[in-house]
């Protein structure tokens, strides 16, 4: 049988399929289940820094102005309580959950300023987490602020939040950055282990009847794919640290794809959201026969074959790719 293991953030894990932060890693019920369906590791389901804002007002509050005054301010601000824990809650989430599972936990974080992070960063350390995720979900709206900016207080967050845990610390990303690969860098130099990408920003749409802003949350769909395995094959080996790919893994031709590039580890909750958590089976199951009848050792084999630096065509990621494409597609519909 192949070998399908392979290291992220220094954890040795048994495949590459890891669940990803989302609804079902919420439930600490389906941690069990997540395991003996195969999955290697479990990214825990966010923690809003609004979550920590809020506690820290609601407090501040108190003290101040009592719980009156308080409770009618907390009506304008979105109920986050219904999507999740609150700070403590979860940190006693991880505890529980690390006696339940043998495999890794890694904690997220969600967020874009340093706020309650760095402190929460060691609390989630001291729960048992085996590794921290800081899920960056920053769209810059201010037109003062360049992006070099945006880009600092970044590396100035991991910076700091580094030099406060010992667990390993990965970066999820959004696709929009200018230069993600010399970004990427910046990032591992400033302690970041790993980078996950990419983040699925959920953009709201507008009711044109009642001119409101409506919030809109669509599951991944294959097709999101193609983005992040061309960032991972052009960071690969360009950037000095693990991969990881979010967003659009549905199946195992996918996750096989997601190696390809250059990936560690492929992470996914949509595709377990449509088929269930027994689909992890499922898909190692089709892994190893594909392994099996392409002739590969095992999974680290096939790492970064794909890449821009292993590709046996790399002009396929630069212009010619662009240009071939539209070309192509001009004869097709002529041939039509």
């Amino acid at each position: 049988m192949p070998n399908l293991s392979t290291t992220y953030l220094g954890l040795e894990l048994q495949n590459p399929i890891v669940c990803s932060a989302g609804p079902l890693t919420k439930d600490e019920r389906m941690f069990a289940r997540m395991e003996d369906a195969g999955a290697s590791a479990i990214v825990m389901h966010s923690l809003f820094e609004e979550q920590l804002t809020s506690v820290s007002e609601f407090m501040d509050s108190n003290l101040s102005r009592g719980i009156e005054s308080f409770s009618e301010a907390l009506s304008f601000f979105p109920d986050l309580g219904d999507y999740n824990l609150g700070p403590d809650g979860y940190l006693e989430h991880i505890t529980r959950a690390k006696r339940t599972i043998d495999i890794p936990l890694i904690g997220s974080l969600n967020g874009d300023t340093r706020g309650g992070w760095v402190r929460f960063a060691r609390q989630i350390e001291q729960a048992g987490a085996d590794a921290l995720e800081l899920n960056v979900y920053n769209l810059p709206a201010d037109p003062s602020e360049s992006s070099t900016s945006v880009e600092q207080r970044l590396v100035d967050l991991v910076t700091e939040v580094r030099s406060q845990i010992r667990i390993p610390l990965a970066v999820k990303l959004g696709p929009f950055f200018s230069a993600p690969i010399a970004f990427g860098k910046q990032l591992a130099e400033a302690g970041a282990d790993g980078l996950v990408l990419f983040n699925r920003f959920y953009q709201p749409d507008f009711n044109i009847e009642t001119l409101e802003v409506v919030p809109t949350l669509r599951l991944s769909t294959p097709e999101e794919l193609r983005l992040r395995l061309h960032w991972v094959a052009l960071m690969y080996g360009h950037v000095p640290c693990d991969l990881a790919i979010t967003g659009g893994v549905h199946s195992a031709e996918d996750i096989l794809k997601s190696m390809m590039a250059g990936a560690k580890v492929a992470m996914m909750t949509s595709s377990l959201l449509h088929h269930g958590v027994g689909h992890i089976a499922t898909l190692i199951e089709k892994i190893n026969q594909w392994l099996i009848d392409h002739e590969y050792d095992s999974i680290r084999q096939m790492q970064g074959s794909l890449s821009f630096r292993s590709a046996p065509n790399p002009s396929a990621f630069q212009r010619v790719n662009y240009i071939e494409t539209l070309r192509s597609y001009g004869q097709r519909k002529s041939a039509g």
